[in-house]
């Protein structure tokens, strides 16, 4: 992470990777193909927890939604480094897709189910919405986190609760 915080991947050695790790090649390459492995890896440990976090609550209620976005943000705040690099404007966008997609699994179910919206529509919005939340968290981390979890998670989901009302 320290590396691409000044780099682009493809700039990005093993040799380098491994000075920094101070491990050996073949250590590397006993669990990582190459650097683009390696960034793959940890980007889906991410979304692995990101998915177990959202799976546990019914977005269904708008009061647990909340909860949900304060733990989500609670946890994207317990792993600021990873996450500022990974959604910084200088990376890639791979995450940020990732992330979207995982997102737009649950809010596009929640809002078929809940208010009998049209999945077409559905997913519009949720792009709409769903970008909107993260360029709010990537600013929110650009900003060393100056706001609470909980005031961040009330601001996005005032959001999303004024795009349900206005339908």
């Amino acid at each position: 992470m320290s590396l691409l915080k000044t780099k682009q991947l493809s700039a990005i050695t093993v040799k380098e990777i491994c000075e920094h790790a101070d491990i050996n090649r073949s250590t590397f390459y006993a669990h990582y193909t190459d650097p683009f492995d390696l960034l793959e890896q940890i980007e889906e440990e991410i979304i692995a927890d990101v998915n177990a976090y959202l799976s546990q609550y019914n977005f269904s209620q708008e009061e647990e939604s909340l909860q949900m976005t304060e733990r989500l943000l609670a946890y994207i705040a317990s792993k600021y480094d990873i996450c500022q690099t990974l959604l910084n404007e200088n990376s890639d966008h791979s995450f940020e897709r990732r992330v979207m997609e995982v997102a737009r699994t649950f809010l596009v179910k929640s809002w078929t189910e809940n208010n009998k919206m049209d999945p077409d529509i559905s997913e519009y919005a949720s792009t709409f919405l769903i970008g909107g939340s993260i360029n709010i968290i990537k600013q929110w981390l650009a900003n060393d986190m100056d706001q609470s979890p909980e005031q961040i998670a009330r601001l996005i989901n005032s959001v999303e609760i004024c795009s349900k009302h206005n339908d």
